[in-house]
């Protein structure tokens, strides 16, 4: 019989939904970011503020699994939970900070495509934050699961669109260059959603 933590030690999924919440935070100021008239530089900041704090989450959980006895599930998939929602932050992340660096918020408009990757990832963010909570009790996670591995779909989906887009001869050898890495970090960012879909199934499957 798997040992239960005791009643009202909630530790470990306070860890994942403060986690899950920088992404909403994360994939939102990426929505601001890719605006016309955007503050680049203090965006990008923000990103990083948000990324650190992800990063002190992840140390404190990993410390919290180091020093627990009993833990609610499996430590491996406790640490690989953990992780990929800190794998996510960091992608997000790096879009801001390559976006600022590259200057590329000063082409007259972004593509459409790069929005639409934008807001596949604030759904992701958004489903993934509103299904952590629920871990505590492993009820109605197949929805959030299901759905976001839809969500990847539709991104990749997008990402290739995008990057027919980018080759299309629309934009000049340089600029192709450095939004092709842009992309390619959001794509990551929305495998890196599903990763943690994937993980949370396997856990509620173990545990049911």
């Amino acid at each position: 019989m798997r040992i239960k933590l005791r009643p009202g030690d909630d530790t470990f999924f306070d860890f994942f939904s403060r986690a899950a919440q920088n992404l909403v935070r994360g994939t939102a100021l990426l929505s601001e970011l890719i605006l016309p008239e955007a503050d680049v530089e203090s965006v990008s900041e923000r990103l990083v503020e948000v990324e650190h704090d992800s990063d002190a989450i992840t140390h404190e959980l990993y410390k919290k699994i180091n020093s627990s006895f009993i833990t609610p599930f499996d430590r491996e998939d406790i640490y690989r939970l953990g992780s990929g929602l800190d794998d996510v932050m960091d992608h997000l992340e790096a879009v801001g900070s390559l976006m600022y660096l590259y200057g590329l918020t000063h082409l007259p408009a972004l593509p459409r495509e790069m929005h639409e990757l934008v807001d596949v990832l604030d759904r992701q963010a958004k489903l993934t934050a509103d299904a952590m909570p629920r871990l505590k009790v492993m009820k109605g996670l197949e929805e959030y699961w299901v759905e976001c591995n839809r969500l990847e779909n539709e991104g990749d989906s997008t990402y290739r669109m995008l990057l027919v887009r980018l080759f299309s001869g629309e934009y000049d050898a340089l600029t192709v260059l450095k939004m092709k890495e842009v992309v390619d970090e959001l794509e990551r960012a929305c495998d890196a959603f599903e990763r943690v879909a994937n993980t949370v199934e396997t856990i509620a499957v173990k545990e049911s």
